[in-house]
């Protein structure tokens, strides 16, 4: 496996106060069946959006990368694309609307209008997902995310040429998909929590995971992947080491 392998460590700096030598801890589960959460805990979606710890990223890479100008488009994309001069004197017929959604080349449209193919402007299809970990040496803490710039199976960029439709669609890049967790820190609880608008420490069973440590990667549950998806997300603007990551690995 290509992850680290953080050390063990017993000397906690200012960003991780939090760390005791606590061996023993209890969620007290109550009869109207919550949890308390231990004051002393790790809370994974807070820790990772925390810009006191000094996070640093590990093997950030790309999984799959489309780029190319050669993916068929509804033939509404390539109308729109024309000059409105263009337009004006090719307006769209009954035969035209029907053809709207209908998937097709640049060439094929161009036939379709009845003009020359170098009057539409074929955008760069750009997909590209990928994958990093962020580690903490102090918190013994490792996270496995993903990334891409849509959700979608493409998107459709116009620019001039394929490096610039790369950064252009990087503009909003986005986490996804599966979360796995490495944690090596026995002396800490570490804890993950599927509802990120709670604001009492009293939770339902259900909504608290404890992740034990491991020499190991875990996955995570897809309900709290999710709710660490979210927190990264709605935080990632104050949280420039991603961004730097990704955009110097896909330039």
């Amino acid at each position: 496996m290509d992850l680290p392998t953080l050390p063990t460590q017993t000397n906690m700096d200012n960003t991780t106060a939090t760390l005791d030598n606590q061996e023993e801890h209890s969620d007290i589960e109550s009869e109207s069946g919550t949890q308390t959460i231990d004051p002393n805990a790790i809370i994974l979606a807070e820790a990772l959006t925390d810009k006191a710890i000094s996070w640093q990223i590990h093997n950030c890479k790309i999984i799959k990368k489309t780029v190319t100008q050669d993916l068929p488009l509804p033939f509404l994309y390539h109308y729109d694309s024309l000059d409105n001069a263009i337009k004006q004197t090719h307006p769209l017929t009954p035969e035209l609307l029907i053809q709207f959604n209908t998937p097709m080349s640049a060439h094929e449209a161009a036939k379709l209008i009845g003009i020359d193919e170098e009057l539409l402007t074929s955008p760069w299809h750009v997909k590209i997902i990928g994958s990093l970990v962020v580690f903490s040496e102090a918190l013994q803490l490792a996270v496995r995310l993903h990334w891409t710039n849509t959700g979608k199976e493409t998107q459709q960029v116009y620019t001039k040429d394929a490096a610039d439709a790369i950064i252009a669609a990087f503009k909003d890049w986005q986490f996804f998909g599966r979360v796995d967790v490495l944690y090596k820190n026995n002396k800490q609880i570490l804890i993950s929590i599927d509802e990120q608008d709670s604001n009492t420490q009293a939770l339902p069973v259900e909504s608290l995971l404890t992740i034990d440590a491991s020499g190991d990667y875990q996955q995570l549950l897809a309900t709290h992947a999710l709710a660490a998806i979210v927190k990264l997300e709605a935080d990632k603007a104050d949280l420039p080491w991603f961004d730097k990551a990704i955009l110097e690995r896909i330039e």
